[in-house]
């Protein structure tokens, strides 16, 4: 069963149920060595849509007391396609990384600023 670490509004049960249809189940985690960040969101439309300018994103940094709290969130193989459709309308693309649990998960990231992660 897959494994996806949300650090933004997945994080959120009513997104949850909008993208996929159901709560998903998840447990505190991090990501170890980024920080969060922020993308413009270039259309003005879909900005308007979401009431607001920038999304969250995450930036490798390196530095090893630098974690990023979130959720690991176990989903199915069928619900990984909805939310790498759902993550696209953002110009976001998904890279495997380690999580501070020890567990490798996909992370979702603005696609022009994907982490230099040695995960």
């Amino acid at each position: 069963m897959p494994l996806i670490f949300a650090y933004g509004s997945l994080q959120r049960s009513a997104v949850q149920v909008a993208v996929v249809g159901r709560r998903l189940d998840g447990r505190p985690d991090s990501l170890p060595a980024h920080e969060l960040s922020s993308t413009r969101i270039e259309d003005p439309q879909r900005a308007a849509a979401l009431n607001r300018t920038h999304n969250a994103n995450v930036t490798f940094n390196g530095r090893g007391d630098s974690l990023v709290p979130g959720m690991a969130l176990d989903i199915t193989e069928g619900e990984l396609e909805v939310i790498d459709a759902y993550e696209r309308l953002d110009g976001y693309a998904r890279v495997a990384l380690p999580l501070t649990s020890g567990a490798r998960a996909w992370v979702y990231v603005a696609a022009g600023a994907a982490p230099r992660s040695p995960g």
